[in-house]
């Protein structure tokens, strides 16, 4: 696959940089590059950057950065399975616990939320850090209204990170779930207030949360567009182009004819 001229691959973090120093030079670049078009395209075009993290695996296999990221472009085309393998391999080849808690997501997007809480209760969680904890949270919530139990979904987001007023990367994500599932069991006044927490926390707009607040208070958004040519439509009906007028007064005067000849 062609990639621009404009990438050189040493737009790739520091850590992965070092990871494929293991790989003859130009190998190292071209793997670099179809990496750094992986990081570019995962949010707006997944299927693309699958496309490009294949091309890297095909590549450099034996690199835990480049099974990572084949596995994060699986993960975001929703191949869990494939994914969830990937993520497998990296972790057999770091030892690290980073990747636990979308190793557990993909459980829930193979159908098996069960697997998911069982590491939810797993050692690793411990080891992971602040974000990695909240982010076990959100997948063992998740996992939990798959199994239908909602109750259960809600106390599981209470947390002191949710109490927080401490703004943190994960803050808006972790306020809409609980907001979210505080709808679904018809909690809405709490529901409302925690919309509201959100909009307050999401300053790049990642949720949805302003338009969720909006519904719930009765805004409907106006298409003003559409009103325009809606109202174009009407005086084309009502004959405000200019000719309906004419048509009017021609009608009127045959009315008259027809009396005077009826008279006669």
């Amino acid at each position: 696959m062609p990639i621009p001229e404009d990438v050189t691959g040493e737009e790739i973090d520091a850590s992965v940089r070092q990871e494929l120093m293991s790989l003859p030079k130009t190998l190292a670049e071209d793997v670099a590059k179809n990496l750094v078009m992986v990081a570019k395209l995962i949010d707006d075009d997944p299927e693309q950057a699958y496309a490009y993290s294949r091309i890297a695996l095909r590549l450099a296999s034996r690199v835990a950065a480049v099974r990572e990221a084949a596995g994060f472009a699986a993960y975001a085309t929703q191949k869990y399975a494939e994914a969830l393998a990937e993520f497998r391999a990296a972790r057999r080849m770091t030892g690290g616990v980073d990747l636990w808690p979308v190793m557990a997501d993909c459980e829930r997007g193979l159908g098996r939320p069960e697997r998911a809480m069982a590491m939810a209760g797993e050692p690793e969680v411990q080891k992971l850090d602040k974000a990695g904890q909240v982010e076990m949270r959100l997948v063992a919530a998740g996992a939990r209204r798959d199994m239908g139990q909602l109750d259960a979904a809600i106390v599981t987001l209470q947390s002191p990170e949710l109490a927080s007023n401490s703004v943190q990367p994960w803050t808006a994500r972790l306020r809409y779930a609980y907001a979210d599932a505080l709808l679904s069991a018809g909690r809405e006044d709490e529901a409302r207030e925690w919309f509201a927490k959100t909009v307050e926390a999401d300053k790049d707009g990642a949720t949805d949360a302003s338009d969720r607040l909006a519904e719930l208070d009765g805004v409907e958004f106006v298409d003003a567009l559409a009103d325009d040519e809606d109202d174009d439509d009407e005086d084309e009906d009502d004959g405000l182009d200019g000719t309906g007028a004419d048509d009017d007064a021609e009608d009127v005067e045959d009315d008259e004819d027809s009396e005077g000849n009826d008279k006669g």
